[in-house]
């Protein structure tokens, strides 16, 4: 199902274009030129080719506010909601009195929970623009969104009499109705959204929801066998289906529906619960084992999920581990005066009375404590009444405004993103730089007449680059053989810079080493050869890691990027010491040469230095400003640190300057509500 927000997303961004007042022709071609691509590409959803084409825009003229604007929905579709909302900002600043400006920055602010500061912005736009009805319906799931449900069935209201044939503004309104406790006007709702589309399942399951609450289960699972047959991948249906089918006792019908929830989301916690409360009834204790076990890998801090695998643990003998899930799950909520009383049942099965009659006391003092309480805070202490059955299937609420389960979830985030890699002089592949089919002029290619005097004095067609050569791109071994015996003659150290690119290029690491090391033996002073130096010896650890079955990536949780984790369970951390000296002393011999500091940054991330790594990358980035693999780096080390507003910032920047692996960080690490 969707999120009203969402709902929101899909009316207003397919119409920005249309809403969007005819921008005059400007004098410029490339302005014109790059302005259709742009919108080219957002029609197309292609949104990182409109965030690059915006950009372009905005290096010939900083001043075009309707470029921010465009560039602000083309990050937002991609996510990256911190990056939208600067460009929204701008837009604004530009041109104060800009509509469709606060109205998508509304929209991002909610998106991201800020309800007061989008209704805020909403009301500005309401101001300049009344007869603009699209604003009543963004305000409605606003206000739906920050609960104040009056407001948003008034909004709403006001969008139905001016769009009476919407049917997504009455699913809205009925849902607000719902939570004003007026199932009846909400029913009338749902129906009147279904008899304008009846091929929407959408009203479907929201209406069967009703009829479920008053316990119509034939009408309800009627809807939702009509729901199902118009969507058969909705997931949202399967998972209400199932459960009127287990209200029914169909309970094989019930698992096919979680069964078909599960093979589309494999990591549905919610649905994952309730099928391993199925399986324990219908005593499959091995399959609900493995059920629980996947759920408290997702949500290691779900206590029924503890309380009820400890329950199978006791069915099955095992009763250290169901005192260990029955401690677990005291430690979560310590007035769980039911697990005191199941554990204290299993220590006496163990022979552990003195301790059982502990828990056993506890719990007693926790039930009357929770008889002493008001109906007002009963349910804070819900976990101690003795009387409430904790085997049920867990339903969503009554929101229907959620996209899937991703409220009920708390996915795992604890996911290894690589470091964009090292930039160092690569033998030429020969394929045409992307950055030169465009204007010089809007070419973010760093430029630097040293690098390209050294580069024209190397005897084989070099570039500077962060990524390896195209496999097959030079005959390694016949330049080999021509480069090594020229070395051997002349003593020329850019000859031996050449062999050893040779040699790097096919792994034969100590080759090359050996080769960088005659080059600056025999001519101390050049500062490439360091940074060549200094990126193979790292490059020789990642392989040295790889060959034993480690990753060394920067991790999202806290073992640190120089930790590598082998198969017996050991960590092992490498020395990258000779690396960084190698990287200092070109960064003393050429201060201004950017790559040398980024380069640094990542061998003191691979070294859990971060601090060290955000300054170094940081300095990069004052010398040379495109850098988009720094911004990209700098904002991994910065969420690992738990700077998560800096480091999303970061990625955006690194989107916006053309790294579209950027956004899918975004996605993961900065989308949080």
């Amino acid at each position: 199902m969707r999120r009203l927000s969402d709902i929101l997303q899909g009316l207003l961004i397919i119409s920005a274009f249309l809403l969007m007042p005819v921008r005059e022709l400007r004098a410029q071609y490339d302005i014109d030129h790059f302005f259709i691509r742009g919108q080219s590409a957002m029609t197309d959803g292609r949104y990182m080719d409109a965030v690059n084409n915006y950009s372009i825009i905005l290096r010939i003229d900083d001043s075009l506010y309707e470029a921010y604007f465009f560039r602000g929905i083309a990050k937002y579709n991609l996510g990256d909601f911190a990056g939208a909302e600067t460009d929204f900002n701008k837009a604004i600043e530009l041109n104060p009195v800009y509509t469709l400006a606060y109205h998508y920055r509304a929209i991002t602010r909610s998106r991201t929970g800020r309800y007061d500061e989008a209704i805020a912005d909403l009301d500005r736009a309401v101001e300049l623009r009344p007869g603009y009805y699209g604003l009543y319906f963004s305000r409605g799931v606003t206000y739906f969104l920050s609960q104040q449900f009056e407001k948003a069935v008034e909004d709403f209201d006001r969008f139905i009499i001016r769009e009476p044939r919407d049917p997504d503004a009455f699913l809205n309104r009925g849902a607000s109705y719902l939570f004003l406790g007026d199932t009846t006007q909400a029913l009338k709702d749902y129906d009147r959204a279904i008899s304008l589309n009846s091929s929407d399942p959408e009203g479907y399951i929201r209406r069967s929801r009703i009829y479920y609450a008053r316990y119509r289960l034939d009408d309800a699972l009627a809807d939702l066998d009509h729901a199902v047959s118009l969507d058969t991948a909705n997931t949202f249906a399967y998972f209400n289906r199932a459960l009127i089918r287990y209200d029914k006792k169909d309970y094989r019908g019930t698992l096919d529906d979680l069964d078909k929830v599960l093979s589309r989301e494999p990591d549905n916690s919610l649905t994952l619960y309730n099928r391993a409360l199925i399986l324990s009834q219908l005593g499959d204790y091995d399959h609900a084992l493995e059920d629980y076990d996947r759920v408290l890998d997702i949500n290691p801090e779900n206590v029924l999920a503890y309380y009820n695998r400890s329950i199978l643990f006791t069915e099955t003998g095992r009763y250290h581990d169901a005192v260990e899930d029955l401690s677990k799950a005291i430690e979560l909520y310590p007035d769980f005066a039911n697990a005191y009383m199941n554990r204290s049942y299993v220590k006496n099965l163990l022979g552990q009375h003195a301790s059982a009659e502990d828990d056993y006391r506890t719990a007693q003092a926790k039930i009357e404590r929770y008889r002493t309480l008001t109906a007002d805070s009963a349910g804070r202490a819900a976990f101690a009444d003795t009387s409430r059955k904790y085997d049920r299937l867990l339903a969503l609420d009554s929101d229907f405004a959620r996209s899937g389960f991703n409220d009920e979830l708390l996915q795992n985030r604890n996911v290894s993103i690589d470091l964009k890699p090292m930039y160092r002089f690569v033998i030429a592949s020969g394929v045409e730089d992307e950055g030169e089919s465009m204007p010089i002029m809007l070419s973010n290619r760093y430029r630097d007449d040293r690098l390209n005097r050294f580069a024209e004095q190397v005897p084989v067609e070099v570039t500077m680059s962060s990524e390896p050569p195209a496999a097959g791109a030079v005959d390694n071994s016949r330049l080999l053989d021509a480069v090594s015996k020229e070395a051997s003659r002349t003593g020329d150290d850019r000859m031996f810079f050449a062999e050893a690119l040779i040699e790097s290029s096919s792994k034969h690491f100590n080759a090359a080493l050996s080769c960088y090391d005659k080059a600056i033996d025999s001519n101390p002073g050049e500062v490439f050869y360091y940074i060549n130096r200094g990126a193979l010896r790292s490059e020789m650890i990642d392989f040295l890691s790889s060959i034993e079955s480690n990753v060394q990536v920067l991790t999202m949780d806290n073992a640190g990027t120089a930790r590598a984790r082998v198969s017996d369970g050991a960590v092992r951390t490498y020395d990258y010491s000779e690396a960084i000296a190698d990287m200092r002393s070109a960064a003393a011999l050429y201060p201004s040469f950017p790559y040398t500091y980024y380069n640094l940054g990542n061998l003191y991330c691979l070294s859990n230095d971060m601090p060290e790594a955000i300054e170094q990358y940081s300095k990069a980035l004052d010398l040379y400003p495109a850098l988009a693999e720094a911004y990209y780096n700098r904002g991994l080390v910065l969420i690992y640190v738990n700077d998560r507003e800096k480091g999303c910032i970061d990625m955006s920047k690194a989107g916006e300057l053309g790294l579209s692996d950027a956004y899918a960080v975004i996605s993961k690490y900065c989308d949080r509500e």
